[in-house]
């Protein structure tokens, strides 16, 4: 188990043209020893400004979510492969990607998560090292090798639930799906709820 301290980046200038665009670096935020850990792809415009991981819309949708199935932000772990925003919003390029893998990989190896949700196309991908069809695959529990290997579920991103409606069953029973997998430490409290 590695330490937390080892993947929170206070300065980086690996990427310059993330360097020009962030207002600041977006570290992982919740549970150190969470069972879940969240992996979006970068921070947007609204994470750039707050300096958290899915906040604004796409993290409304997911914090609904977690609430439905008896989670808080707080209970889980929510970090993104890239830790600066991108410039217009476009998604991380591979050489951005690895350059920031070293710090997704000690928050991996600190928070030792009993399952990665990966949120979306990119973190998907990133993490598994092939093509991946989310729409096609969301709800798969596949294994990545993320300081080692581990249990993976593919996910939607959150976002695809504002643009397509279609994809909200999808996300909800991923998310359901990765509750239930892992127990998500709410357990007690969804079965004290029941009464």
């Amino acid at each position: 188990m590695g330490r937390m301290e080892d993947a929170t980046v206070c300065d980086c200038t690996r990427c310059d043209a993330l360097v020009e665009s962030r207002t600041r670096i977006v570290n992982g935020v919740g549970d150190d020893d969470a069972d879940l850990l969240f992996v979006g792809e970068a921070p947007g415009e609204t994470e750039d400004a707050e300096g958290e991981p899915f906040v604004g819309r796409s993290g409304n949708v997911l914090d609904d979510a977690l609430a439905d199935n008896g989670l808080a932000r707080a209970d889980v772990r929510i970090t993104n492969c890239v830790r600066c925003r991108p410039p217009e919003n476009r998604d991380p390029s591979d050489a951005e990607l690895e350059n920031c893998r070293s710090w997704l990989d000690a928050e991996v190896a600190a928070v030792d998560p009993d399952l990665i949700v990966a949120l979306g196309k990119v973190p998907s991908e990133h993490l598994l090292g092939r093509d991946v069809a989310v729409t096609n695959e969301a709800g798969s529990v596949v294994t990545a090798d993320c300081d080692g290997p581990r249990d993976l579920l593919i996910c939607v991103h959150p976002a695809a639930t504002l643009y397509d409606p279609s994809q909200r069953e999808t996300f909800a029973d991923t998310i359901e799906t990765a509750v239930e997998r892992t127990d998500g430490g709410g357990g007690d409290q969804r079965a004290l709820d029941d009464f």
